[in-house]
């Protein structure tokens, strides 16, 4: 285990802190993030914080400093899968493939429903008000989605008639099937064919 680095102060869940943190403490705030990912991913939320703390390097209290309870962490651990999805979805507004680029953004979301769904339940389960704070960043997907469908459709690459409602209802609802067909990725991608076909314009 690496030695851990003296932290600065946290804050609270989708919160930023009203000091900012030294580069030491930042550094381990982001350790401790991916590390909570990778194991909450892994191993569902049932995952111990001691088992993210020996994945990230760092000792118990470290984990606790920025997230003083484990609700705190999978809460920042969601916040910051949203702001990685936002920041994709931003990145490809001006991609060469229009209709590319909405699909594989698409089956991103997908691919990721599984863990992120586990998460919101899970939160809702101890009385989290998880849409206050992933408010932001969901606004921020949610628009981004909105440029790439119209791009898209400006490319023919998808129907004139899908809102960006019904895309992003499509795009939970293909995340629970892909849940509920145990992530198995051949099961995913016939039906995520299925969608994208219902998606495309009409020949």
């Amino acid at each position: 285990m690496t030695p851990e680095a003296p932290d600065g102060p946290g804050g609270p869940p989708g919160v930023a802190a009203e000091r900012p943190l030294r580069a030491d403490a930042r550094r381990n705030r982001a350790r401790v993030l991916r590390a909570a990912d990778a194991v909450f991913a892994a191993k569902g939320a049932g995952a111990s914080t001691e088992e993210v703390a020996r994945e990230a390097g760092v000792g118990i209290g470290t984990v606790f400093r920025h997230f003083p309870t484990k609700e705190a962490l999978l809460t920042a651990v969601l916040v910051d899968r949203l702001r990685r999805l936002a920041d994709e979805a931003e990145a490809l507004a001006d991609a060469e493939d229009p209709g590319g680029a909405f699909f594989g953004f698409f089956a991103r979301v997908v691919e990721q429903g599984r863990t992120k769904t586990t998460f919101i339940d899970l939160l809702r389960q101890a009385g989290a008000d998880v849409r206050a704070e992933t408010a932001a960043y969901g606004a921020r997907v949610t628009a981004a989605v909105a440029g790439l469908l119209v791009r898209a459709q400006r490319a023919g690459a998808v129907r004139e008639d899908a809102g960006v409602a019904e895309v992003l209802a499509l795009m939970a609802g293909s995340a629970r099937a892909a849940e509920h067909a145990a992530f198995d990725d051949e099961v995913r991608a016939r039906a995520l064919a299925i969608v994208f076909d219902g998606l495309r314009p009409a020949r």
